[in-house]
């Protein structure tokens, strides 16, 4: 299983469009534990890029404070789970909580 998360300083970043880069975070679902993180430069924001530009790299579950509806069904027509609304934390935190069953994720932070 593998995670993206945008990322702004460190954390989860609220706009899921306009990061600067993503934490890539392979999971062993079994053992419920983060195996591999890895930082990548997100490329120039394009309306339509992003859900195959993830999927290319084997994301197959994004966890983001907002995301516009129609960037949603994109990453769905990829394979590609869409979970909104997560806190601003760390990746590796906002991970162990979704694995866990733990994660509550609130409003969609993003408004189109």
């Amino acid at each position: 299983m593998r995670f993206a998360i945008p990322l702004a300083d460190g954390k989860l970043a609220v706009h899921f469009g306009h990061c600067a880069s993503f934490a890539l975070l392979d999971v062993d679902p079994e053992g419920k534990s983060v195996m591999i993180r890895e930082d990548v430069e997100a490329p120039p924001h394009q309306p339509g890029l992003l859900p195959p530009w993830l999927a290319e790299r084997g994301v197959n579950r994004i966890i983001a404070g907002g995301m516009g509806q129609r960037a949603q069904a994109l990453f769905a027509e990829h394979g590609i789970e869409v979970i909104v609304g997560a806190p601003v934390e760390a990746p590796e935190t906002l991970v162990a909580h979704c694995i866990a069953g733990t994660l509550v994720p609130g409003a969609n932070a993003c408004d189109h």
